[in-house]
């Protein structure tokens, strides 16, 4: 599977491709920041950042976009930008029936370091290490950007074998209440004969 990973933001947008292979081989096809300038309107900033995720849509051509949540920030001008960019990136994947998933930056950490409390330095140490790259990604934007993508490749087979098995148990508890209720009514009918005709059980 191929995923892009992106760690929205107006300032700074990283955004990277990770390629899965068989179990945890992973292998980086490109990674990238997307700057937009303070000085432009906020329009113009969303717009060239779903500008440059659609041109990495078209050109990488991934199955699957991996977009990191807003946990937590104490900025809430700087949350609520790095929310509207990660909504223009969902928007770009959806309109191309791409499926999208929202990871929280302590999953990826998780996914990545085995501690969702690394900081940046060590998810970008582990990133680089895992992808095998000669040089760090720099910012940590575009370190996180292919954590992301990453998180999503070990995580997603996990959670659809997860939903799966609950499906199933839903189904199988349905049949078991039918069952049920079909067994307690022939009782009744069974009992209510009983009666008319004056057996008693």
């Amino acid at each position: 599977m191929r995923v892009l990973g992106v760690d929205p933001g107006l300032t700074r947008c990283g955004i990277g491709v990770v390629d899965g292979g068989t179990g945890r081989s992973v292998s980086c096809v490109a990674v990238d920041v997307v700057r937009t300038p303070v000085d432009a309107t906020l329009a113009n900033r969303l717009m060239a950042v779903a500008d440059a995720v659609e041109d990495w849509l078209d050109r990488y051509r991934p199955e699957a976009v991996a977009i990191e949540r807003v946990f937590s920030q104490h900025n809430v001008r700087t949350a609520m930008g790095t929310a509207q960019a990660g909504g223009v990136v969902a928007l770009a994947a959806a309109r191309r029936g791409l499926p999208v998933a929202f990871h929280t930056p302590s999953e990826m950490k998780a996914a990545v370091t085995g501690s969702g409390r690394a900081d940046k330095a060590q998810v970008t140490a582990m990133v680089t290490r895992l992808l095998k790259l000669e040089n760090a990604p720099k910012p940590a934007d575009a370190a996180d950007a292919l954590g992301l993508a990453i998180c999503h490749l070990w995580r997603e087979p996990m959670r659809l074998r997860l939903a799966e098995a609950e499906a199933r148990a839903k189904e199988l508890a349905t049949a078991h209440k039918a069952r049920l209720a079909k067994a307690a009514k022939a009782a009744k009918a069974a009992k209510s004969a009983d009666r008319n005709t004056g057996v008693r059980r």
